[in-house]
């Protein structure tokens, strides 16, 4: 028998119940900082706590969770800081200067006005274009 097996599968393992490592780590840092603002102004400005608090735990949210175009934001941000800020790469087009060329040839100019003034102009009766679109209208060979 043969089985189809699964690919490009991307699981990440449940470490801490439905939270994965990484999505842990952003969590538990936001309320490490939440707790130092406790202590540091908490007791003091309780309202100003609780909006930094929010701020931040909106912001550790986004970071485990959200995800852009399929891909966790964390990753974009590495991406965002590696290819444009630490390895920019720029192309600039440059053109080679180089003097245009110029062919000097004698050209008699009395012979050739001769020759135009002693050659006549033909006018044909009809033209080939003529002939041709009639042809194509009428489906002659």
């Amino acid at each position: 028998m043969e089985f189809q097996v699964p690919q490009f599968i991307e699981h990440k393992p449940k470490i801490v119940g439905p939270l994965t490592f990484g999505q842990f780590v952003y969590i538990g840092i936001a309320g490490g900082i939440c707790l130092f603002l406790w202590l540091l102004i908490g007791k003091k400005n309780f309202f100003l706590f609780v909006f930094a608090s929010v701020i931040l735990f909106l912001i550790a949210a986004v970071l485990a969770f959200g995800k852009i175009e399929g891909r966790p934001i964390p990753t974009m941000f590495g991406n965002f800081l590696k290819f444009q800020l630490l390895m920019p790469r720029r192309y600039f087009w440059k053109t080679k200067e180089t003097p245009p060329k110029l062919i000097m040839k004698k050209i008699e100019t009395k012979k050739e006005e001769e020759k135009i003034e002693e050659t006549p102009l033909k006018i044909g009766e009809k033209s080939y274009l003529k002939n041709l679109s009639i042809k194509i209208e009428t489906k002659t060979r």
